[in-house]
């Protein structure tokens, strides 16, 4: 097993002849763990004084000094320090929250790293930004933009309502910004979800499942133990006022909640604790009206069909659902005949009048994750390995052609992903580099700026000119711009196994025999160039395609430039990746 580079990110880096990276190239020597130095003499003797020193340092350097030597790690583990540390970041954690070993320590680190960020595409700007941060927020959970606001769920179930405002500038003029102000949604949250189509302009509203305290006249048996229920509250995602509510049997609970299908018809899938999902109708469009509705919760036919299967994940568009088991199994209901063709080729095995039919996608390894897009998908298995499937029309399976994909295809030149995320015509990845930074990678279209850097779009996933925070962990794309979730957890700590060595001798072939095409597409493109500038022009595209890393791309791109001086062109200086 190989864990995630952030953890050594946050603790520092260590190198093999026993000293520690300071980050600005100076390295400082680390006792050896048999010895004792002369600091750690001093501090036994007066543990008060580092008591106090570590009272006023950042969670990083507090991480950092556990780095040096036995002592000086023994003593930054202890939760007490931790929980000093842990109430500055969020006083509002209390002593009962702490359940559960390194409680305050997470809490710290949760806290520490989280972060929104976001890079618009329109205007002259394109740098990163970063929203408000709710003081009382437990980390960063989860986040879902919407048309006007941005709504964050953190680690203790918190629902955050982030606004956008005209505020007043430093010169005092009037400006609009994004999520600048916040206030609380509601409390006890366990998920929320919203219209699935990825323009904001149809997310009207707002669906969160949480947990709520039954009225005592409400409970007709008074020996019941159980005086909480589930359930989903609707909320106007312009002003965060309730308009509608449903609640559950006390027998009954939830832990996911996804939409699909339209307004008119809208159907809740709702994923149990023991793995089941059940769903219900509603016309969302009526949610305005006061009045009571009657509301039916049945069973999904994935539950009846297979019934001895425990679904872990569930994923949704506007025409789709897709369903992860604990085994890594991955099944598929398609709604429409259009969609249908897009993901598999053909019509084969679609029935218009079953649509809820499960279908199982043709995979041998096991299913970590996935991002379910209008007509395309992404997922990543137990090895790290990345496979597209569907619609290729803008090249946004990454598969370096527009030729669609009716089965999980290896995309090859990329691995061991933190992110995946699928649009309607692109597609992005969420990488991590050697020096444990972090990456954003897309293909597809590029059309308003979708794909900064790359305003014409790539059949290949592409390094995008994005500034990317070290902790990000999730990434969403709306029309506006692109957001970035930052937020480390300790507890949860990505891992990939190592490929055996029969299935990676087979995928090198396979990566041999797909790279050779590739080549063969790159000079037939460089052959339809008509002047010597436009082959460079092209050759330098072709490299900014490869799977290469930034020093070699950067290389190949100065070269050229250079070898087209020489030859009495003129050529602007190559940029380098992650620059505008």
């Amino acid at each position: 097993m190989q864990g995630s580079g952030a953890q050594k990110m946050i603790d520092g880096k260590l190198d093999q002849s026993g000293q520690r990276d300071l980050g600005d190239g100076r390295a400082d020597h680390l006792t050896h763990p048999l010895g004792q130095s002369e600091e750690e003499s001093h501090f036994g003797q007066n543990p008060m004084e580092l008591d106090q020193i570590i009272s006023v340092l950042s969670v990083r350097d507090v991480v950092m000094l556990g780095q040096t030597c036995r002592y000086f790690h023994e003593f930054c583990s202890n939760e007490a320090v931790w929980k000093r540390i842990s109430k500055k970041l969020s006083p509002r954690l209390s002593t009962e929250e702490a359940i559960e070993d390194s409680f305050w320590k997470r809490a710290s680190i949760l806290n520490y790293t989280k972060g929104l960020f976001f890079q618009t595409f329109g205007g002259r700007r394109k740098t990163v930004s970063r929203t408000v941060a709710p003081h009382l927020s437990h980390g960063y959970r989860k986040f879902i933009p919407t048309k006007d606001n941005v709504f964050i769920l953190d680690y203790s179930g918190t629902l955050f309502f982030l606004k956008n405002a005209l505020v007043s500038s430093t010169l005092g003029q009037i400006q609009w910004k994004r999520a600048c102000r916040y206030v609380v949604l509601c409390r006890n949250v366990k998920d929320f979800a919203t219209d699935p189509r990825n323009d904001t302009i149809y997310r009207k509203y707002l669906y969160v499942l949480g947990t709520r305290d039954i009225p005592p006249l409400v409970t007709q048996d008074p020996s019941d133990i159980a005086h909480t229920c589930d359930c989903v509250e609707v909320y106007l995602q312009s002003s965060g006022q309730r308009v509608f509510k449903m609640t559950f049997h006390s027998s009954m609970r939830f832990k996911k909640i996804k939409l699909v299908g339209q307004e008119t018809e809208r159907s809740l899938l709702l994923l149990t604790d023991d793995g089941k999902i059940y769903s219900l109708t509603i016309n969302e469009t009526q949610l305005d009206q006061p009045r009571s509705y009657t509301v039916q919760l049945s069973t999904r036919k994935i539950t009846k069909c297979l019934p001895h299967i425990t679904i872990s994940e569930v994923h949704s568009n506007q025409s789709s659902a897709l369903y992860i088991t604990d085994s890594g199994a991955v099944y598929l209901e398609v709604h429409t005949a259009g969609v249908y063709r897009d993901l598999f080729g053909t019509l084969h095995a679609f029935d218009p009048f079953d649509q809820q039919i499960p279908l199982a996608l043709a995979l041998s390894s096991k299913v970590t994750s996935c991002s379910l897009g209008y007509n395309h998908l992404g997922l990543v298995d137990e090895f790290g390995r990345i496979f597209m499937q569907g619609n290729n029309r803008y090249g946004q399976l990454g598969t370096g052609d527009k030729i669609d994909r009716g089965e999980p295809t290896l995309v090859p030149y990329l691995k061991r992903p933190v992110d995946v995320w699928c649009g309607l015509n692109h597609s992005l990845v969420l990488s991590q580099v050697s020096d444990f930074s972090k990456e954003v990678h897309g293909c597809g279209c590029g059309a308003g700026g979708r794909l900064p850097g790359y305003p014409k779009g790539s059949a290949f996933f592409v390094k995008l000119y994005v500034q990317v925070p070290h902790c990000t962990k999730l990434l969403c794309s709306t029309r506006e711009c692109l957001y970035m979730l930052s937020c480390y957890d300790i507890s949860d700590v990505l891992t990939f196994r190592e490929l055996p060595s029969a299935k990676a001798r087979s995928q090198g072939a396979d990566s041999e025999i797909e790279g050779a095409r590739m080549c063969s597409r790159y000079l037939s493109q460089l052959e339809n160039c008509s002047s010597l500038d436009q082959q460079v022009d092209k050759m330098k595209e072709i490299i900014g395609q490869m799977g290469l890393s930034s020093y070699q791309k950067d290389f190949l791109r100065e070269a050229i430039s250079t070898l087209q001086r020489s030859m009495g062109g003129t050529a602007p200086a190559a940029p380098r990746d992650g620059t505008l």
